[in-house]
């Protein structure tokens, strides 16, 4: 029931992204994404997309990049529902199915997978979705000490590492479940340690960066409050995100404020029933059960976790809101701008994922609750109306506002006609990072970084709110200069750049003479006797080929202890006497 729930809320919001390239804000898709170096985070820029860009330039061989992004959108979604629906059943069990629908509904139908789509932060869901299975597996080991749990949890942490902030989101939740299962030293230094190989191409890729700091912007990426609720109340409603144009239409009117409400009602409901069922007697399993099917609800690991991710969402929650403050606000410009790599904490509201664990095994208990007066299925059905109607404009596509787009063909053409660009760079004209193209539905990436296979030189400056961010340095710096001073062949040629892709504009004027070829849309122009660009050395490619590669080893194994049966003596050996595990420690 948990998978058919599901693929249903799946379909319903995911549909409509089939059929073409999502080509909005953050998200990029292309026919055929490039195995440049910026793929693998190697070519000095900041591994934002670390291993995401090179695993979608491997398989984008073989399937259609359209179809591929829009395919693990649609796994994401529903990868979060059956995990922290299967959650609610483990650690939940009188809530029985019903509750564990709830909880599917809860993780997959709220603010934050909402505000995420439209942001274009699709992959950054596919690390939201282990979550839930990360805990089960944590739990696992406190069980059942065995390798092929490890290889399930090294699976995992790599699945969320497909972008390197899910892999922080991994990393905490799994810390948290490990402090309240208490799975052993031994274990928990092994499981550590398949974090680091499962996160190695994002952690080589920042080794090897040349990219400065970030230059702040707290202010800018803080949590927006929504109406009426404040920046605690939005926090607590999962919402909140910092791009004000990314937000469902439902949620900018007052209604946020009821629906946010209601939603509380049922996390608090939840959390009482919880509070209630922790200080109960220890339940015993049924005589005769089968104990790899039955959720082994009376080991104490179990007992306490609802209580640590309790404090884990309500931890994430208040740092979220602190960080929204004056005085976090400043605390994190000096983090930002003097700690390396944190730029991955500049997004506050993105951690508030770290609440929806223990939200959905509140909206589990809550139907738990409810079954006391009620029939399961009524119960399951009123929570789940209570949390879906409230954002109703989250179906087809977020209320239709992510929809494949078609890329004209002049894109392609001046792709082929570049290659891999002799040796030399490729710069855009204009230079801003974020387009609003004739052909897509609003402001998005350009899409030509992506489908070039050769290097090409990005400004990255952000403008939010009108301030601009993260402004670039070094060669790139003065390459971008050139091109606000006339675009000079001459100086182009000595940074290393062959080749202009002007976009919908008109080009630099001293680059007239160098047209190669144009269309509807492109211009491209060829710089003639351009020097060699900078090129990652060898070590730098072994290194985060080796990288992608323990990647990839780290799925597979996932997948094959995932899929991997016991012998049933052996799992009814291993589960005879669940509380020795406890008594090891």
């Amino acid at each position: 029931m948990i998978c058919l729930i599901s693929a249903l809320l799946t379909a319903l919001i995911c549909a409509p992204m089939f059929g073409g390239h999502l080509i909005y804000r953050d998200a990029v898709a292309v026919p055929r994404f490039s195995l440049s170096p910026a793929a693998f985070g190697i070519d000095g820029s900041a591994p934002r997309a670390v291993p995401q860009d090179a695993v979608l330039g491997l398989v984008s061989r073989i399937v259609d990049g359209g179809w591929l992004v829009a395919g693990l959108t649609a796994a994401a979604v529903f990868g979060a529902g059956v995990g922290f629906g299967t959650l609610a059943r483990r650690l939940v069990p009188a809530s029985g199915t019903a509750g564990a629908v709830a909880a599917a509904v809860v993780g997959i139908w709220n603010p934050f997978v909402a505000e995420r789509l439209l942001q274009g932060h699709w992959s950054l869901l596919i690390g939201y979705a282990t979550l839930g299975p990360i805990v089960l597996t944590v739990l696992g080991l406190a069980e059942e000490r065995s390798w092929r749990r490890i290889a399930m949890l090294t699976g995992l942490f790599a699945a969320a590492g497909f972008t390197p902030t899910g892999s922080i989101l991994a990393l905490v939740v799994a810390a948290v479940t490990a402090v309240a299962a208490r799975p052993g030293v031994r274990m928990t230094l092994i499981g550590a340690v398949g974090w680091v190989l499962a996160s190695s191409p994002w952690l080589v890729a920042a080794a090897v960066s040349n990219a400065s700091g970030s230059s702040g912007g707290a202010a800018a990426f803080a949590l927006r409050a929504e109406p009426g609720l404040g920046s605690f109340g939005t926090a607590l409603g999962l919402g909140g995100i910092w791009n004000a144009d990314a937000v469902p239409t439902s949620r900018t009117t007052w209604w946020a404020a009821v629906a946010t409400a209601l939603f509380l009602l049922v996390v608090a409901t939840g959390t009482i029933a919880l509070l209630r069922s922790s200080a109960g007697p220890v339940p015993k399993a049924e005589c005769g059960a089968d104990r790899r099917d039955e959720p082994r609800v009376e080991t104490a690991p179990a007992r306490r976790l609802p209580l640590a991710l309790a404090l884990l969402a309500l931890a994430a929650v208040l740092l979220v809101v602190l960080a929204a403050t004056g005085p976090g606000r400043t605390a994190m410009d000096a983090v930002l701008a003097d700690v390396p790599g944190a730029g991955l904490l500049r997004d506050t509201q993105k951690y508030v994922a770290l609440a929806v664990p223990f939200a959905s095994l509140a909206a589990a208990a809550a139907v738990g609750a409810l079954r006391r007066l009620v029939p399961g299925g009524f119960a399951a059905t009123a929570v789940a109306l209570l949390v879906a109607a409230l954002l109703p404009d989250l179906a087809w596509g977020v209320g239709g506002q992510i929809r494949p787009v078609t890329i004209p063909a002049d894109y392609q053409r001046v792709v082929d006609e570049i290659g891999d660009g002799d040796g030399s760079s490729v710069a855009l004209w204009p230079t801003s990072t974020v387009r609003s193209l004739s052909w897509t539905d609003g402001p998005s990436l350009s899409p030509l970084p992506r489908m070039i296979d050769a290097p090409v030189v990005v400004d990255g400056t952000l403008i939010v709110d009108g301030e601009p961010l993260d402004a670039p340095t070094g060669r790139t710096a003065d390459i971008v200069a050139a091109l606000n001073d006339g675009g000079d062949p001459q100086r182009l040629a000595a940074l290393g750049v062959g080749w202009v892709v002007v976009d919908e504009a008109d080009p630099p004027p001293l680059l007239a003479d160098s047209q190669v070829t144009g269309g509807d849309r492109l211009r491209l122009y060829r710089i003639a006797d351009a020097e060699a660009a900078p090129s990652p050395s060898a070590a730098a490619w072994i290194s985060a080929i080796g990288a992608l590669a323990l990647w990839c080893t780290g799925i597979v194994c996932g997948v094959a202890a995932a899929i991997y049966r016991r012998r049933p003596d052996n799992s009814s050996n291993s589960s005879a006497n669940p509380s020795a595990v406890d008594a090891q420690e």
